[in-house]
């Protein structure tokens, strides 16, 4: 982030978006839409993310290039560009070891930097991959605040009793700081938080400063979240926000050099916001 600037580029293969690229919705235009991306980007922003869904739904030929992209990725640059599996796993025991090993093992071909994970079977069940980033220098992005209106049943809700009543979100935000106490100048342990959430996190007492991890925040620019939406949902926090930008970047596509300019735009717009 300090590098290249605040900037995260979504790799999300929509079939709507590979049909504007006039690319065919299979695995030979998922592979030609996923590598063009880190051609025009790798090695400019700080992060690349690739959505898994739009490409397992794909099958094992799309799985396959998915681990293509991430070792592009790897290769792409100087000194390679970090990726973010955008993957959402989360599940209990051996179910849970084995995303970790399959996400977050030295080796495997579907590890990249960091994992995107849900926790909403208690914290605690992510504690497979939790062990597997740290022992690997890999990362996690916890799903905290989260911009969809159904996420608000869960992770508003409040639980506990006595002086220890609080929402879940809360409670995820609190587990992420302790994992990363101490830890400079940031802990591997990150949330996910929606940048258009408003006021959210001061209503369920998510203590986002205190966190000490990466802010991955999805809705930055051309999703509706300027310089005062920031301040409202990340207060002094705003310095470790990692915006996140599929569609404002992607559209620009597929020519390389439109790509890339979209992406530096997009870039000098975080910076703008966050600095705001």
């Amino acid at each position: 982030m300090d590098a290249h600037g605040p900037l995260c580029v979504g790799i999300d293969p929509h079939p709507g978006l590979l049909a504007a690229w006039g690319l065919p919705d299979d695995a030979a235009g998922l592979r030609e839409f996923g590598l063009r991306v880190v051609d025009a980007v790798g090695g400019q922003v700080a992060a690349l993310k690739p959505q898994s869904a739009l490409f397992e739904r794909h099958g094992s030929r799309g799985v396959a290039v998915l681990e293509e992209v991430l070792a592009a990725a790897a290769a792409a640059g100087p000194s390679g560009t970090l990726t973010i599996v955008d993957a959402k796993r989360g599940d209990i025991g051996s179910t849970m070891a084995g995303y970790a090993d399959a996400y977050l093992r030295d080796g495997s071909p579907l590890a990249g930097d960091a994992l995107t994970v849900s926790p909403y079977l208690g914290f605690g069940s992510l504690t497979p991959a939790v062990e597997a980033a740290l022992a690997t220098g890999r990362g996690l992005f916890v799903l905290c605040l989260t911009s969809n209106p159904e996420g608000a049943q869960v992770q508003h809700a409040r639980t506990g009793a006595g002086v220890d009543v609080r929402s879940v979100a809360a409670r995820i935000a609190a587990e992420a700081a302790a994992l990363n106490e101490g830890i400079e100048p940031l802990g591997s342990i990150g949330l996910v938080v929606g940048a258009t959430i408003g006021d959210a996190a001061r209503n369920t007492g998510v203590d986002l400063p205190a966190v000490n991890g990466p802010l991955l925040a999805p809705g930055v620019g051309a999703q509706g979240a300027g310089a005062a939406e920031l301040a409202a949902v990340f207060g002094d926090a705003r310095r470790e926000v990692l915006a996140s930008s599929s569609r404002g970047v992607l559209a620009a596509g597929p020519d390389a050099g439109a790509l890339l300019t979209a992406a530096r735009a997009a870039s000098r717009e975080a910076v703008d916001a966050l600095r705001g």
